[in-house]
């Protein structure tokens, strides 16, 4: 059999590199496109569509891949196996050029054997193609294998004399290999039936985790911005070669790139979603692109980027994420660009293509996603998909608000993305967003309970009987209530005897029912329902119950106890907490604390520890609790991307109340100083000199110095301008300092740590931190 490669691709052969997986998804790309003719065809196929990947064993092993398509003539075989030649239509198929299947091959082993056969065929026909005996003449073996069921139909490639470092990592990456292709070919997978086995095992779609169709946040407390967006945007049609793949951009009877008069009319069609993933993730967000219905792109961050028109290559600017961005983000999407031309590794677009830059902007639009930004540059607002997306869910602070799982004080980043994990995993638990929107709910009612216990602790919980008595001179033993005014000379009625009441034995509550009755009244706590342990102790599965108000937890003695653990059979154990206990309402213990002292001790007894107590709680919650770590690190970063909104929304302030001027005159020379050495280090050399015309100055202020701002112009950003406490209204000008107070003070230690952070003690980063949850409560259209 001839497999002469066209003179086109022999300088492109060598050139041209694949991944292990790209090797393998080659050879799956075929089979698809072989059965989705099948199902466009509408013909019946009872034997399924099903694709095996067979791995090598050893570094001597072979790999092998095996489908249940039509097969093929003899014919058609000898096209398939010759490099440059496509029998497939640019613009339909998965395998785009007929090189792939070469280079795939070539890169995996020496030798490879291609079967094929159709139900109607006696025997199974092939080639074997050795590029150890290939001369000149590029003529390879044909060769014939005896079918031991008529009926059998389909295609074996099978390649050895592998690559040893190839061979070594199929061997070793299975689990790895069958991964990515769940992401690859997911929407397939999940759109037909269709089977894919790698390592005898079958292949399940990697889905995103995303909240639901009907979740959304509310923006400025009105403006409604869903967690899902469908997008369907039918461009003008368009007209292709279906040779070499390439777009007319004038009519005509050939293709102006390569000839060709295989012109076709083609649709062109921006479709698919983008949203909200249920978790932060470092690596696993952005948008994925597909061709086809293959991923070309996966988690690509493209779009959180906005390229400046008027500025210069490589100075692009990273919009996404803007907020604890070393968290990584969670705006994630699924785009299918079925007429954008893709590289001949699958592994990215034509960027330079105007297919794709349309599309790229009607996702995202060509204005800076940040509202700020774009004013400075006179674009109008951004109305794109993904400028909303990106004002709604910016931020990743806890609760309705941004749609983040918290604990009723801080995101729990970490438990999130476990739970993503056993989204795919598969457990039933975890498959829509509602275990996630029941920790949202739980953070906003511990949230309120905490500022109800604050309340509470400042306002006597009961008056003092004795001293209203006295206030009000009545007899120390004088009774004031059960009983009505009657004149001093009245006669008293006679005492008519009560009789004695016959007593009632109690029945006495079992510990078993008193369990049930607890659990009836209290509600679960999602953060602290996890598994808890160390490597070194064992772990053990906790559900934690929250007491309802008016309930007393009692032990079984009939004492009062703030946490109560009941172990059930296995490894299971269900902890009652009363947050109506005296250690959390006036001391402000937190719930995790004394949970962990109860499962410490559970603990210590099942692994026969030796550890101090204050070891086992130590370890417990460095393994179990992570989410509550207090680094430098972290809460600087914290203060920092709180204080960027905060400059953000100073800045609109004052370009609505034109008070640029005013407000630069209040920095002191020192400031204006630091604020110019500041612009001109990050680039923006253009705003010196514009002091005052704009609020340019306002990004580039020393933190400290946005405090004497706020201090010496307190009516441009109290009443809801950027802070929500009262100003003007208030009479009294103690009233006014103690409103300004609340939000300077809290300012002044965000400001402060997020310059000195990494070398602050722990006390000032609890500080810090309770400044920054204070400070966001302040700012006017949050919580």
């Amino acid at each position: 059999m001839k497999i002469t490669p066209s003179a086109r691709v022999l300088s492109m052969l060598g050139e041209i590199d694949f991944d292990e997986w790209q090797c393998v998804a080659e050879l799956v790309d075929n089979p698809f496109d072989d059965f989705l003719e099948i199902l466009r065809s509408g013909t019946e196929w009872p034997d399924g569509f099903t694709v095996s990947v067979t791995l090598p064993s050893s570094s001597k092993g072979v790999l092998e891949v095996r489908d249940s398509g039509r097969g093929m003539s003899y014919d058609r075989l000898a096209r398939a196996v010759r490099a440059g030649w496509s029998g497939n239509d640019m613009h339909d198929k998965l395998g785009l050029f007929g090189m792939g299947f070469n280079i795939s091959t070539a890169r995996l082993g020496r030798r490879t054997r291609v079967l094929t056969t159709r139900a109607s065929d006696t025997e199974w026909i092939g080639v074997e193609i050795d590029l150890d005996q290939i001369r000149d003449d590029f003529e390879a073996k044909d060769i014939t294998e005896p079918k031991s069921d008529p009926s059998q139909h389909g295609t074996r490639i099978i390649v050895d004399r592998l690559q040893p470092t190839r061979a070594e990592w199929l061997r070793r990456n299975g689990a790895s290999l069958r991964n990515t292709l769940g992401s690859v070919y997911s929407w397939i997978l999940n759109e037909h039936p269709f089977e894919l086995y790698v390592g005898g095992t079958r292949v399940k779609p990697v889905r995103h985790c995303r909240w639901g169709d009907d979740r959304y946040v509310l923006y400025n407390g009105k403006e409604r911005i869903p967690a899902y967006i469908p997008i369907d945007e039918r461009l003008q049609d368009g007209i292709a070669c279906r040779d070499c793949g390439e777009w007319q951009i004038h009519s005509g009877e050939v293709c102006s790139v390569c000839g060709s008069g295989n012109l076709t009319v083609r649709e062109r069609r921006v479709h698919g979603w983008l949203g909200v993933q249920r978790y932060l993730d470092k690596a696993e967000y952005g948008i994925d692109f597909l061709r086809n219905g293959r991923k070309i792109l996966r988690w690509d961050k493209q779009l959180f980027t906005w390229n400046n028109p008027d500025g210069i290559a490589g100075n692009e600017e990273p919009e996404y994420p803007v907020d604890l961005a070393h968290q990584g983000g969670r705006l994630i999407g699924e785009i299918h660009l079925d007429h954008v031309p893709v590289t001949y590794q699958k592994d990215a677009f034509e960027y330079g293509d105007r297919s794709w830059l349309s599309a790229m902007e009607l996702l995202r639009g060509v204005a800076p996603l940040q509202p700020q930004r774009a004013r400075k540059l006179n674009y109008p607002e951004n109305d794109s998909p993904l400028a909303l997306l990106f004002k709604g869910f910016r931020r990743n602070d806890a609760g309705l608000r941004y749609l983040v799982p918290g604990d009723g004080k801080n995101p729990v980043h970490a438990a999130s993305r476990a739970w993503g994990r056993k989204f795919q995993a598969g457990d039933t638990e975890f498959q829509s967003d509602e275990h996630w929107w029941q920790a949202v709910l739980r953070h906003e009612e511990l949230k309120k309970r905490a500022k109800e216990t604050k309340t509470a602790a400042s306002v006597p919980a009961q008056p003092d009987e004795q001293a209203v008595k006295e206030a009000l001179d009545f007899p120390v033993d004088m009774p004031t209530s059960g009983m009505a005014c009657q004149p001093e000379n009245a006669s008293t009625p006679p005492i008519t005897p009560v009789p004695t009441a016959v007593a009632v034995k109690e029945k006495k509550e079992t510990r078993s029912e008193r369990l049930a009755r607890y659990e009836t009244a209290a509600t679960p706590h999602a953060y602290l329902s996890r598994p808890f342990g160390h490597p070194e102790l064992g772990h053990v599965k906790v559900r934690t119950l929250l007491l309802g108000p008016g309930e007393s937890l009692l032990d079984d003695h009939g004492l009062p106890v703030p946490v109560l653990l009941d172990q059930r059979s296995g490894n299971e154990v269900t902890a009652l907490i009363d947050s109506e206990h005296s250690v959390f309402r006036r001391f402000g213990v937190d719930y995790a604390d004394l949970l962990l002292v109860e499962l410490a001790g559970v603990l210590k007894v099942r692994a026969r520890s030796d550890w101090s107590p204050s070891q086992l709680v130590a370890a417990i919650r460095a393994e179990s609790l992570q989410d509550n770590v207090l680094d430098g690190t972290t809460v600087g970063a914290e203060a920092r991307d709180l204080l960027s909104e905060i400059r953000e929304r100073v800045a609109e302030a004052l370009d609505r109340s034109d008070g640029c001027t005013a407000a630069y005159g209040h920095l002191s020379d020192e400031e204006k100083i630091a604020t110019e050495e500041a612009m001109i280090a990050a680039g923006r050399v253009g705003l010196v000199g514009r002091h005052g015309q704009d609020s340019g100055f306002v990004f580039h202020m020393p933190a400290l110095a946005l405090v004497r701002l706020v201090q010496a112009a307190p009516e441009s950003f109290m009443d809801g301008a950027v802070f929500r406490g009262p100003y003007a209204g208030v009479s009294s000008p103690s009233g006014k300092a103690l409103s300004l107070a609340r939000v300077t003070g809290c300012l002044a230690d965000v400001a402060t740590l997020g310059m000195f952070a990494d070398g602050a003690t722990v006390p000032q980063l609890q500080r810090a931190r309770l400044s920054i949850a204070l400070l966001r409560d302040e700012l006017a259209g949050e919580g």
